[in-house]
């Protein structure tokens, strides 16, 4: 019974290992090669699959996602003969499983062979400055070069980026210099622009402050001109009046010689006031003002009969200018 009972369970063993090997559960976003007897046979996809144990074998499980893979940095002469390390970062994607088994042997180092040669290529055509800034063309570049060839291998590159792009450090050290002297150049010039615009206004300024002032000044003299004017207008207004009204009271009172002589009497001492007042003329009507006056305290003389009788002397016209006369009396008068 001993016999019996170890062949059924190696039967058991043999059934149960064949069923394993029969069953595949294929997960999600991947896919099984399977070979039968050596060759191709068929490619299983996501989920549960039954292959024969003994006859069909899974080579290779393909990865369908999309994956990224970031290469070395690359040495790259540009058209200037200079060498510059260049990183790229490849985004592709398996898009037929059986084409990227059988049709290369590895597609991910071909793949980054491809792209290093295809840069050299793109990068031998540009100087130093354009592969700095045409990052854009030579990715899409080299992304039209790579997605051509790779589409036999069943690879599809979605996406190709320049990581980096270093140049040697001669050049960076002239890079620094040409852009710190660039800077400085720009500091400067606007420093002068700064300088340029705080003068200008600074004279406009001043201009405006020039113009104010002197419009402020004449606006001041016109009002001084103005105050003036009403002041002397005021004052020959008050003058005039204090005429008009001394002539008035003048004519109402009617002044007679008496009068008239002590008026005289009054303005001498203003003639003499000064000190080189030494000789001044005495008119003759102030003689006869003076006669006049002393008749006021004396009696009048009789007059001789054998006396002809002395005459007023003719009116002085009115625009002599106050000036004596031929026949007036000059005495003078030393005070």
């Amino acid at each position: 019974m001993t016999s019996p009972l170890v062949v059924t369970l190696l039967l058991v063993a043999v059934a149960g290992f064949a069923l394993y090997r029969a069953v595949r559960i294929v997960p999600q976003a991947t896919a099984d090669i399977v070979e039968r007897l050596g060759r191709y046979h068929r490619t299983l996809n996501a989920g549960l699959a039954v292959t024969v144990p003994f006859v069909d074998r899974v080579r290779s499980r393909v990865d369908l996602r999309e994956q990224v893979v970031p290469f070395p940095p690359q040495p790259v002469i540009t058209a200037e003969n200079l060498v510059v390390g260049i990183d790229t970062v490849i985004y592709y994607q398996v898009t037929d499983p059986k084409a990227a088994t059988y049709e290369v042997a590895d597609f991910l180092t071909a793949i980054e062979q491809l792209t290093v040669t295809t840069l050299r290529n793109i990068i031998g055509g540009m100087d130093l400055e354009r592969t700095l800034t045409s990052r854009e063309e030579i990715n899409t570049e080299l992304r039209g070069v790579l997605d051509n060839e790779t589409g036999r291998w069943g690879v599809r590159v979605n996406r190709v980026e320049l990581k980096a792009v270093d140049p040697p450090d001669s050049i960076k050290e002239a890079m620094e210099k040409q852009m710190r002297a660039d800077r400085d150049k720009r500091a400067s010039i606007l420093a002068a622009e700064g300088q340029k615009q705080s003068a200008i206004l600074t004279a406009e300024g001043e201009r405006t402050s020039a113009v104010l002032k002197a419009r402020g000044q004449a606006e001041a003299a016109v009002l001084a001109a103005e105050a003036d004017a009403k002041a002397q207008a005021s004052r020959a207004r008050g003058q005039a009046q204090a005429i008009a009204t001394v002539f008035k009271a003048i004519h109402e009172g009617k002044p007679d010689q008496r009068l008239l002589a002590y008026q005289y009497l009054q303005t001498l001492p203003e003639l003499a006031r000064g000190e080189s007042n030494t000789v001044w003329v005495v008119p003759s009507e102030m003689s006869r003002a003076l006669e006049n006056l002393g008749g006021l305290f004396s009696a009048p003389d009789p007059v001789p009969a054998d006396r002809p009788e002395r005459r007023p002397p003719p009116p002085r016209p009115a625009d002599d200018g106050g000036f004596p006369r031929e026949d007036d009396d000059f005495r003078p008068y030393n005070p």
